[in-house]
């Protein structure tokens, strides 16, 4: 599904965060030492190379969030932009927090004049954010940011699961304007 938040095309789609081709950026929801780890992490890291791990060692640690850039090395994307979500319950407010995220994601994408990212469903992973409202927390983030873009004309949620996707297109549907 494809809609439109402020003025910038926002889809949802099942698929591999490491391999959205035609993205000029793919979102990394990232460990706090940003290291190659599980899930979404692992994902990039493995696909990026070596490389990646080294060019993040410098910019470690980071707080929830809060986001840093690097390039995209072997990933089909030229750059990346990591991530701290917070983890539900223990890191608050949540709600802010995970809005700071995406947030902060546009703002850098916007600053290097990125106009295309891709992004898993940050903190929904083994951080416990409830899809749910994960979901429509970051659209209603787009949609406070999403007129003040300069540079970033689309945003693509990379999801793991039919549910996901769901809440995601639901959440998408709710904060989206109307055609026409």
């Amino acid at each position: 599904m494809a809609a439109v938040i402020g003025g910038v095309g926002v889809e949802c789609v099942l698929g591999d965060i490491a391999g959205q081709t035609g993205f000029d950026a793919v979102v990394n929801a990232a460990n706090r030492d940003l290291l190659p780890g599980g899930g979404v992490a692992g994902a990039i890291h493995r696909a990026a190379g070596p490389e990646l791990a080294a060019a993040c060692r410098p910019l470690a640690p980071i707080r929830p969030g809060q986001a840093v850039l690097t390039q995209g090395f072997r990933l089909p994307n030229a750059y990346v932009i990591h991530c701290l979500g917070p983890v539900y319950g223990i890191d608050e407010p949540s709600a802010e927090i995970l809005a700071q995220c995406y947030r902060n994601i546009l703002a850098l994408a916007d600053g290097v004049g990125v106009a295309s990212v891709a992004t898993p469903a940050i903190s929904t992973g083994v951080f416990g954010y409830p899809m749910a409202e994960a979901a429509r927390v970051a659209m209603a983030a787009i949609a406070s940011q999403a007129r003040d873009l300069r540079h970033v004309r689309r945003i693509r949620f990379v999801l793991a699961g039919a549910e996901a996707l769901r809440l995601h297109e639901s959440a998408l549907r709710a904060t989206s304007t109307p055609p026409g």
